[in-house]
């Protein structure tokens, strides 16, 4: 997988939203040139069957049950769900880091992009995906830590699709993803269509909280409201 380009305008409103005028534009291209030469766009995925009990969605052939009420509505109705885990690599993780010491802008808005990346190599990875299993119907992404689904998770999804052999993705003891730019996701597949299901969360329990640049600047990303 190559990424050629990287949504700019998503990774401002990652920096907070602030405006950008030309000399900081340019700046944004130059983060990204250097970004797109050391990305290494990954992902690995599986495909369980589900059955859904008192607790939440168990994933046949293994022990892991999707636990809470968020996760059961939003696979409601799909016999299987996708597994997916993506990451953009750890040189991205290295270019940020050296930036830190260095340039904190630039370290700022490359950080914004990485996090862009990481969603646009979901949205390759899905598509890739999807060209090979015969779905009718798919939801979004849903990830550990989104509404009442544990991030406690994390772990056991990497060991599903065998993250870390495959794609050299693993979890910290606190449960962070390393390389840090990395998501991990859960899409499920049904034969009918499904209404999106709402879901309301906050900053608390985002996983990508502790990365999270318009948190930092206060701001909220609206991906977790319910509206």
């Amino acid at each position: 997988m190559i990424i050629e380009q990287l949504d700019k305008n998503e990774a401002i409103r990652y920096l907070g939203g602030k405006t950008v005028d030309d000399n900081m534009r340019v700046l944004l291209e130059k983060c990204e040139q250097r970004l797109l030469e050391v990305l290494t766009p990954r992902y690995a995925y599986a495909v369980y069957d589900t059955e859904f009990c008192e607790d939440g969605v168990k994933l046949c052939g293994s022990n892991v049950t999707l636990t809470g009420k968020d996760i059961k509505a939003h696979l409601d109705g799909c016999e299987k769900a996708v597994l997916l885990c993506v990451t953009a690599g750890q040189n991205a993780d290295r270019l940020i880091r050296t930036l830190e010491a260095h340039d904190l802008a630039e370290a700022a808005m490359t950080d914004s992009l990485a996090s862009v990346a990481a969603e646009q190599i979901c949205d390759r990875a899905e598509q890739e995906i999807f060209t090979q299993l015969p779905a009718v119907y798919k939801t979004e992404r849903f990830s550990p830590g989104y509404g009442d689904l544990p991030l406690s998770l994390q772990p056991a999804l990497l060991t599903l699709c065998d993250a870390g052999r495959r794609i050299g993705l693993h979890a910290t003891d606190s449960l962070l993803l390393t390389p840090r730019k990395s998501v991990t996701a859960i899409i499920g597949i049904s034969d009918t269509p499904k209404e999106r299901v709402k879901h309301t969360t906050n900053c608390d329990t985002c996983p990508a909280r502790e990365n999270c640049n318009i948190r930092k600047t206060g701001g909220h990303c609206g991906k977790n409201e319910d509206n």
